[in-house]
């Protein structure tokens, strides 16, 4: 299939586990995609794997949590590969702890990144596509957001607000032909994932509780997000807006 021929595609955090699956898998479809992430060096390899296979990828340091680096990378993106059509917010940073044992410090650093960072991206994106009358956003929030999740208030508290952010701005930029949508994915084997394991003392009956409580058996993979986030992405969801989406094997269950 080819839905996304020259299509520009921006995933943030495209260096990371879900991101470089996304941005391969969009790749696949003949897109053209720009890897944002604050690890440069990340982001090239997941470009020159996009290239190897035949794809077409171009990686562009971003560091959501400021504007100018933002602005900046959106703008190298368009002037090289063209008006943005796509852009999928999965950049996060968690910190697995209690509430009451984290700092204020730490929380203004989930909630940059978490949250600001992707507003930060929505602010850049966004009138060009009004101007256009078209486009596509989908965020990677949690299923923390949809249920909790012990030992990340903060991180679920940030999940949160972009669902609700989420299904605002489908309502607002409707008439301008955009939709925004929501992928929640669950327990998923990713770095983030493993510093959770690590953070909770004892990783290997953390792993045994989180599969016997999946009902499709076992941990995701960061190549089971990608299929739900280009579904949103593309036309065959283009009557499709401010919807969220669990990824999760059945972890959560939400009508």
């Amino acid at each position: 299939m080819q839905r996304f021929k020259d299509k520009v595609v921006v995933v943030t955090g495209g260096g990371g586990g879900i991101g470089g699956a996304t941005c391969r898998r969009f790749a696949t479809e003949a897109a053209q995609v720009a890897v944002f992430d604050l690890d440069l060096d990340a982001a090239e390899r997941v470009a020159e794997a996009v290239r190897a296979a035949g794809g077409r990828a171009q990686a562009f340091h971003c560091d959501i949590t400021a504007r100018d680096s933002v602005n900046a990378a959106v703008a190298s993106a368009q002037q090289a590969l063209g008006p943005i059509d796509v852009l999928v917010n999965n950049a996060g940073w968690d910190v697995f702890k209690p509430f009451t044992k984290t700092e204020p410090s730490q929380w203004d650093k989930l909630i940059a990144i978490n949250l600001t960072g992707a507003l930060h991206m929505h602010h850049a994106v966004l009138p060009a596509m009004v101007q256009r009358k078209q486009g596509r956003i989908v965020n990677i929030a949690s299923d923390a957001a949809r249920v909790g999740s012990s030992g990340e208030a903060v991180y679920a508290a940030c999940k949160g607000g972009l669902v609700s952010f989420s299904k605002t701005i489908a309502r607002e930029h409707a008439r301008h032909g955009i939709t925004v949508n929501v992928v929640c994915p669950g327990p998923t084997d990713t770095a983030l994932f493993a510093d959770y394991k690590e953070g909770a003392g004892n990783p290997e009956k953390l792993m045994e509780a989180f599969t016997r409580s999946i009902p499709l058996g076992r941990i995701g993979q960061p190549d089971d997000l990608p299929g739900a986030v280009l579904f949103f992405a593309s036309d065959d969801a283009a009557f499709v807006t401010g919807q969220v989406l669990s990824v999760s094997g059945g972890l959560t269950m939400n009508g």
